[in-house]
């Protein structure tokens, strides 16, 4: 089951908002945000902004390799992702 690794600009948002933002990809098997996705360590307040230039990883799980071609066109045109790498 493909993964795809996403680094989401996170930058003068608060929290996971810039993560829940993104219009998912349908279908998709699961997904992940989190610094344990990758990310710059956040060093402001908790509950401030984030700073810009910070980004947070997330991951998300396709069904079959077509299905995770598809999803990196998708996920690519959403204005906070930034890159998007596919493991098999």
């Amino acid at each position: 089951m493909p993964t795809l690794k996403l680094k989401i600009d996170v930058g003068g948002t608060t929290g996971d908002e810039a993560w829940r933002a993104i219009q998912q990809f349908d279908p998709i098997q699961g997904a992940y945000f989190g610094l344990e996705f990758g990310g710059s360590k956040c060093r402001h307040a908790a509950g401030a902004p984030h700073s810009a230039g910070e980004w947070i990883g997330a991951a998300v799980r396709v069904g079959d390799p077509l299905l995770g071609q598809y999803a990196v066109s998708h996920y690519l045109e959403q204005p906070r992702v930034l890159d998007v790498d596919v493991e098999p």
